[in-house]
């Protein structure tokens, strides 16, 4: 399933929504720019390798702590091809600029970078030893989308659906189709620590527990950051009964 748009109303433009798409495309461009091994140098210099984390924290001399701890947030703008950074941007495009809007420009840029941090340190805690640069905003995403389900569970998102040889639209609620996503990367989550080899982060592959470590960050630190302090624009334009 594609979200395409929700029927949720802003208030505000969302500068930090679009500020955090355009700087992710912009190092995507820079990266593509790159020659392999040069880029490959550069993720492991600024993505998250958990067994370099380890080292860190371990306190191996010859590992940066500053460095890796860095790497927590300068790992939520890379990306490792078009389908990655284009279905990130797309979601953070749908449900970022209604949290955005809740929460307020500043909350919600402090609010997005600790959720992909904390994320990040999901995924290291299950796969500490893992040698696999671990990137993407997916995990600073799935915060978002965490604290959306709190905020709307409500609200319809139109998504595209395959349905065998076909593709239709539906308007899906929020709770349905985030519920459903959440569900999904959490049973893989769990699958990837009994088939590390197959699914999972150590096979290059989907960062599950990021994913589902970072809506459940989402979830908790999104009415600490305010995202029920006013009323959504739906709320105020629904009469009372």
């Amino acid at each position: 399933m594609v979200p395409l748009r929700d029927e949720n109303p802003v208030r505000v433009t969302p500068y930090v929504t679009y500020g955090l798409i355009a700087l992710n495309i912009l190092v995507f461009l820079y990266e593509i720019s790159l020659p392999g091994p040069i880029l490959e140098n550069f993720f492991r210099t600024w993505a998250v390798v958990p067994e370099q984390l380890t080292a860190a924290l371990q306190g191996n001399p010859q590992v940066s702590l500053l460095q890796e701890i860095t790497t927590l947030f300068t790992s939520q703008f890379l990306h490792a091809g078009l389908l990655h950074v284009g279905g990130n941007m797309l979601y953070l495009w749908v449900f970022g600029n209604n949290v955005e809007d809740q929460m307020g420009h500043s909350r919600f840029l402090v609010f997005y970078l600790l959720c992909g941090m904390l994320a990040a340190l999901a995924q290291w805690y299950f796969s500490a030893g893992s040698d696999i640069p671990s990137l993407g905003a997916s995990g600073a995403i799935a915060g978002v989308m965490g604290a959306y389900i709190l905020r709307f569970p409500q609200v319809r998102i139109l998504t595209l659906v395959p349905i065998f040889l076909f593709i239709t639209t539906f308007r899906i609620p929020a709770i349905l189709f985030l519920g459903f996503w959440f569900v999904q990367q959490a049973l893989y989550g769990v699958a990837s620590l009994d088939a590390p080899a197959m699914v999972g982060m150590e096979s290059g592959g989907v960062a599950y527990w990021a994913h589902a470590g970072g809506f459940v960050f989402g979830a908790v630190l999104g009415p600490i950051f305010g995202l029920f302090s006013r009323p959504a624009p739906a709320e105020i334009n629904t009469p009372n009964v």
